[in-house]
């Protein structure tokens, strides 16, 4: 293989502070592939509405390149992400749920094949990133996981059934409802990711899936991208379900519960709330 290095790229609307976004060049094929970074290493690379907007950006760049043939997603540092910012979503949970850019709808809107490049934990709305994305490439030390139950973060949409065309029904439930972690190898096993290899082996396998994309038909692979893609349009989107079954969620003590006992580092008291004790 024989590429260019990295490169930042610039222009206008693309100076980020929550992302880097890079191209590179394979010299042979002459086609090129994009990254999209959340760089966040100290806090675990957790996302806000801030994230969310640079992401969009560089994702819009990204597709109307046509030298652009991947986007490779990863997270800087030692994970791939831990989900939204538990602080953040104190307050601006209810803004997320309407968000003109659900960091999901990224990867179903994009033309271009999308490779998850997991490293570490990748945990909430990471992880239903990386699912959503068309492949993952896991390193060994990979964690897969959701937690909204545990920090009374409720999810509902497109994202949420999706998961059971890539594991099972079973899994996907299993997953969601009892917030349950699962390790590289596992997560390989149920489906959920391409391939797992070493953390130091990381980077040039998704080089060499790049590669072989790259050696294919641009065009055909958009078309059959859009195609798989077509799978997501039938369920819901976003906060729906939610809203109609509990419409006062952001308002509640049960939603403020989570959040609060993540932040105090106890267990959450979400019966006694329900008592009403």
């Amino acid at each position: 293989m024989s590429w260019s290095e990295w490169q930042r790229t610039e222009g206008e609307g693309l100076d980020f502070e929550e992302i880097v976004y890079e191209k590179k060049e394979h010299l042979e094929l002459h086609g090129c592939i994009a990254r999209v970074t959340i760089d966040k290493p100290e806090k675990y690379n957790i996302m806000t509405l801030d994230t969310v907007e640079e992401m969009f950006r560089a994702f819009y760049d990204a597709n109307h390149d046509p030298s652009v043939g991947v986007i490779v997603l990863c997270g800087s540092g030692k994970n791939f992400g831990t989900g939204g910012d538990v602080e953040w979503e104190k307050w601006g949970l209810r803004q997320a749920f309407y968000n003109r850019y659900p960091h999901n709808r990224l990867m179903r809107l994009s033309r271009k094949p999308i490779l998850a490049a997991v490293q570490g934990y990748c945990i909430g709305g990471h992880n239903h990133m990386a699912y959503c994305c068309d492949f993952t490439i896991a390193a060994s030390n990979a964690i897969f996981g959701q937690a909204g139950p545990k920090v009374g973060s409720p999810a509902d949409g497109f994202f949420v059934p999706y998961l059971s065309k890539v594991i099972g029904a079973k899994r996907a439930r299993e997953m969601w409802m009892l917030c349950r972690k699962y390790p590289a190898q596992r997560a390989y096993e149920m489906g959920l990711v391409n391939e797992v290899v070493e953390l130091e082996d990381l980077e040039g396998a998704v080089d060499c899936w790049c590669e072989e994309m790259l050696s294919l038909s641009p065009g055909c692979l958009e078309i059959l991208k859009a195609s798989f893609d077509q799978e997501m349009d039938g369920y819901s989107e976003m906060g729906v379900i939610s809203h109609s079954m509990y419409p006062d969620w952001f308002d509640s003590a049960e939603c403020a519960e989570g959040p609060a006992s993540f932040s105090e580092k106890r267990k959450p008291n979400f019966w006694d709330i329900r008592r009403g004790s």
